[in-house]
């Protein structure tokens, strides 16, 4: 795993972004989605602890059909114990995603994304017969310094699928963001964790309130917040 020239502070909060290798789909449906989530959801803790994960293909079926993670409570609770990186946002687009991370363990969110990254790519160029990288380059990475720019990331992270054809205005209803699990009923318990932002600015009505008063996607307040 390469060393970053700035490494993660524990504690510290992170926006999380890639694209696909010269800006091509990363994903092309549904089950492209949820195989990414599934790793999203999955590998927040170690390798050892990921005895629940038994069925990729089982779990993104569920995933598709019903909108919710196929495991266990006793299986969640395992994986809860160790975590090494707690997931507080996320978008998946067709090219692109964006998360919020915060680094809860030395070098988590390198081995978090790295195990993500490299476990998509490997499914997707088996799925389509393909070579080569699919995403370009590494993952990037930008410190939230502070609480403004904390919720005004969440708001930027769920506010992209309004650029999709029929989502503007609907965008707390698209399938794969935590924007509907902010505004509604939690998908994913605790291995989502909003409660900072939720903190800040409320959690349902007045979260999407506030996404909506924000301006985000209309302006960057950061200079790499912005990668469309």
């Amino acid at each position: 795993m390469p060393i970053r020239a700035t490494p993660f502070v524990h504690g510290e909060y992170y926006h999380i972004f890639a694209r696909g290798n010269n800006k091509q789909d990363i994903f092309s449906g549904s089950d492209d989605y949820a195989r990414f989530l599934i790793a999203l959801m999955l590998f927040q803790a170690p390798p050892s602890l990921q005895a629940p994960i038994t069925n990729i293909r089982r779990l993104v079926r569920h995933l598709v059909q019903s909108q919710a993670l196929n495991i266990t409570d006793d299986g969640i609770t395992t994986l809860l114990k160790r975590r090494y990186v707690h997931l507080v946002a996320f978008a998946l687009m067709p090219n692109h995603f964006h998360c919020i991370v915060q680094e809860r363990h030395t070098h988590g969110i390198s081995m978090y994304m790295q195990r993500v990254l490299t476990s998509y790519a490997k499914y997707r160029n088996t799925k389509h017969e393909r070579t080569g990288h699919l995403f370009e380059g590494p993952f990037k990475s930008v410190h939230i310094e502070d609480d403004a720019q904390l919720t005004y990331c969440s708001a930027y992270i769920h506010r992209n699928p309004r650029e999709l054809p029929g989502w503007r205005g609907r965008e707390h209803e698209y399938p794969w963001s935590s924007y509907r699990d902010y505004c509604g009923k939690n998908r994913w318990g605790e291995l989502l964790t909003p409660t900072m932002v939720f903190d800040l600015v409320g959690r349902g009505d007045r979260y999407r309130a506030f996404v909506e008063a924000s301006g985000a996607k209309k302006r960057a307040t950061h200079p790499l917040l912005h990668i469309d």
